[in-house]
This record gives structure tokens, sequence and C-alpha cells, in this order.
């Protein structure tokens, strides 16, 4: 059960969630991408402060309030910076709609979008959680569909082999799509509609994740109840990426990556395959990264080796 009250009629039929940690400029941004396409009173807008701890909460309040948008749009400070899900179920349970729209503070949102998001779930009942199509300033594709990760995920990942990968295709986590798609594993939480009786049934998101793997986990929770998972390609979000954390940078450049990566890494695995199946996804991991090192293809990044093993525990963003 959630702590969420069930829906009624005071509901509003869209309720975005925007999170901010020390962005002000590009929620800005994102705000004024919405501009036009949020229509209140039934549509409304919630930036949360994750705890900046800066001016950021007092920027985007003014952005708020000099242009204009104050019929739609509001913050919410956050007393404490306790991740990704928490910031995210702040704003959830700051405002009662029939779907809500969780939107990072690095997007842009390109006209039509939500309009077609929220025409989709209109026809089709059946999809529950829905993705728009993810891309680049450029217009360029990003991957926004996946698979779910499992152990053998984990020898694939490491190794980078071609051949490896032609025999575990299936067991590949990006999925690429460029056509409307249900039935999916999971999206990208950067952008994502929910209705409200998946947060009704399953709950808020799990607050163990700081960040990363929470979409996943929560999306395998929905699944798991029966709820549907779509993709919609004709609505166009852009995704900055990296704006709000530096795990993608690092993994670019093969640095380390903070101690949240691994702690919520650990926490999916043992969440949904248990001890051994975390035991299991580590070792996999060590023979792809030793296949992939001979041939010199590894995809590891930095001290990867020695930090898949840490234990699941919350550290609040821990960069140790």
């Amino acid at each position: 059960m959630s702590d969420h009250a069930g829906p009624d009629s005071t509901a509003v039929d869209l309720g975005v969630v925007v999170l901010n940690y020390r962005t002000p400029g590009m929620v800005v941004d994102c705000l004024a991408s919405l501009e036009g396409q949020i229509h209140a009173p039934a549509q409304q807008v919630v930036v949360v402060d994750n705890h900046s701890g800066d001016d950021s909460a007092d920027q985007i309040q003014a952005a708020i309030e000099q242009r204009g948008w104050a019929r739609w749009a509001r913050v919410v400070r956050s007393p404490v910076n306790a991740g990704f899900a928490a910031g995210n179920n702040v704003g959830i349970t700051s405002i009662n709609a029939r779907v809500y729209l969780l939107l990072n503070s690095d997007t842009i949102v390109r006209d039509g979008a939500i309009e077609r998001l929220m025409t989709t779930l209109c026809q089709h009942p059946e999809v529950h959680l829905l993705g728009p199509r993810l891309e680049w300033p450029d217009g360029t594709h990003q991957i926004s569909t996946f698979r779910y990760r499992t152990p053998i995920t984990e020898l694939q990942s490491a190794s980078k082999l071609g051949s490896l990968g032609r025999l575990l295709e299936g067991h590949v986590v990006a999925h690429e799509l460029d056509a409307w798609a249900a039935g999916l594993d999971w999206v990208s939480f950067a952008c994502v509609a929910i209705r409200r009786e998946v947060i009704d049934r399953v709950g808020l998101l799990d607050e163990s994740y700081f960040m990363y793997f929470e979409d996943m986990a929560y999306c395998r929770k929905a699944t798991r109840a029966g709820f549907g998972i779509a993709y919609q390609p004709e609505a166009r979000v852009v995704h900055l990426r990296g704006g709000s954390s530096p795990v993608k940078e690092a993994t670019q450049q093969r640095k380390r990556r903070p101690m949240y990566f691994y702690n919520a890494r650990s926490h999916y695995f043992r969440s949904f395959y248990g001890f051994p199946g975390h035991m299991a996804a580590n070792i996999l991991w060590l023979i792809g990264f030793l296949l992939g090192s001979l041939r010199g293809r590894s995809g590891a990044v930095r001290h990867e080796w020695r930090d898949i093993w840490v234990s699941p525990k919350h550290t609040m963003g821990d960069r140790a």
C-alpha cells in the first residue's frame, strides 16, 4: 500500500514533478518548454528542490513569478536531499493527480509531447507507465527503453565483446526502439508518465536507491503487479544527460563512479535475485571483465572490479 491517498474528484488530470538539485538554470529552461503545454488548473507542475543548499529554489520561484507561470507551477522545498527516488516521492505526495509525469531537470519537452502522452494513455487503458522518445538537442535518438539487468547481463556488459554480445543478444540491457511498443521491461525515468493506480498499488519509489536503478526496480514491481509499460516515440523530449549526476560523464571517461551507484546496484540485485544472485552477477561480471581485458575491450571503469562488492547500504550520496 502507498501512503498516497486514492484518486478522487479533486484530483488534477496531470501532476508534473521536476526534481532540482543545484540546476536552477536547467529547471527554468525545462519549465519554459512546458509553457503552453500545461493547461491549468487541470494540469499542474511541482518543482521539488532537493535541499540544494544554495539559492536554487529562490531562483526558480522568482522565474515562476516573473514569467507568469504561477497558475500552473510552484516550488516545494525538501528539508533533506535523500536522493532521486525520495525527491520524486516528495513531489508525488504534494499533488493529487490521476497521472504523474516525472521529469528530469535536464530535459526540454518538445511541443506537443505532453498532449501526445496524455492522449496515448487515454487510447490505451492497458498501458500504465509510458515513456517518450528521448533525444539529444539535434534530434538524435537516445535509447530510453531497456531490458532488465540480470546476472547474465553483467557478463555481456563487462566484456564488450561483439561475438559474446551476439550470443547474448536477448540479454543486452539497452533495447533500442524507433516505433510504438508495449509490454516493455522498463523505460527511463528521465521522463515517464505513471498512472495513479500504479502508485496506489505498488507504492512510491524505493528510497533505498539514492540514484540509479530505482526506475528499473519500480518497473519490475509494476509489471509484477500486472501493469503495462509502453513507449511512445511521437512524444519527444530532449534529455541533456548528466546535468543532475556525474555518473554518465564518469562512465564515458572511465573514471570511478560514485559509490551510491554501486550501492544501488547491490540493492537491486539482492532485492530481485537474493544474495546468491548478487554474487552470481558479480562473478559473471568478473568473467566478462577478464574476457574483455584480454581483447582490450573491457567495459569497466576505474576500480569497478572492487566497487561491485559493496553491500546495498543507502549512503545519502556518499562519493568515497
